[in-house]
């Protein structure tokens, strides 16, 4: 079995001491392969946050770490940095690739930087982007779990949200599902939730989920949702068995001073 850690929103600067002390213990019980971080890791981009987070991600051990930049990793009050050089911080700790891969064993994920300086908070994915990655999954094979990241999320399950959907996700994702991917991992809007991209999307053919995940570790927990996480879990198909994955949310219990397990989903994966 392959396990996976999805974390968003650690918003570095605003992080609660408990929480990265509680998420730090959940890696230890459940030894994932890899951690995937979607985005939003420091609050303003600082150096100094940016060295705090690459210092936890070393913290936790795991040997695959992929990474994204979220709106708040690119400055906004110093309007020279954002402008020349709005990356600086986030390549300085994490690395220069922006559109970053991982791929191990029966596990497949690929990244899609949805940040544009210009945009402010808002996401995009440009149809290059959109291109990129079916091409990537066409060449997958069956039996690896196929996962796209973005940071804003593809798909929103309140009218409310809307305005905080990535522009062209409804695109990216008819194409990412009929190109063969199972999940989108995604964040910046602090509230989890797993939905069937089908019954959200118009056209979407094949089952594909969007998994969004709170925020990790900051106080800006929202929409009532404590500090969240979400842990994937992946055997991979064998003799022509029906593809399928688990995916749970784990939320931080303030009485107990860990994280627990609150929410199961058993998803049943198109072929």
């Amino acid at each position: 079995m392959t396990v996976l850690l999805h974390i968003s929103d650690t918003h570095f600067g605003t992080e609660e001491p408990p929480v990265v002390a509680a998420l730090q213990q959940l890696v230890r019980d459940q030894f994932p392969d890899a951690v995937i971080l979607s985005g939003d890791i420091t609050q303003r981009a600082r150096g100094a946050q940016f060295a705090a987070a690459r210092r936890f991600c070393d913290s936790l051990g795991v040997r695959h770490l992929l990474t994204l930049p979220g709106n708040h990793d690119i400055p906004l009050y110093n309007v020279a940095a954002r402008l020349f050089a709005p990356y600086r911080g986030y390549k300085a700790a994490f690395g220069d690739v922006l559109d970053p891969e991982l791929e191990f064993g029966d596990v497949l994920v690929i990244g899609v930087n949805t940040t544009r300086p210009e945009r402010h908070k808002d996401g995009e994915v440009s149809p290059a982007q959109i291109e990129r990655v079916v091409q990537r999954l066409h060449a997958a094979p069956r039996e690896q779990l196929r996962i796209v990241v973005t940071h804003q999320p593809a798909c929103v399950m309140r009218p409310e949200d809307e305005e905080n959907r990535l522009h062209g996700g409804e695109e990216a994702v008819r194409a990412w599902a009929g190109a063969g991917a199972d999940l989108v991992l995604g964040g910046h809007i602090h509230l989890p939730y797993v939905s069937d991209v089908c019954a959200l999307v118009q056209a979407a053919q094949r089952t594909m989920y969007c998994v969004q995940a709170g925020t990790a570790l900051s106080h800006r927990v929202r929409h009532g949702s404590p500090n969240s996480v979400n842990v994937i879990r992946w055997n991979p198909p064998r003799n022509g068995d029906a593809r399928e994955c688990r995916v749970e949310r784990w939320d931080f219990d303030l009485a107990d001073g860990r994280f627990e397990l609150t929410h199961p989903y058993d998803l049943k994966l198109g072929d």
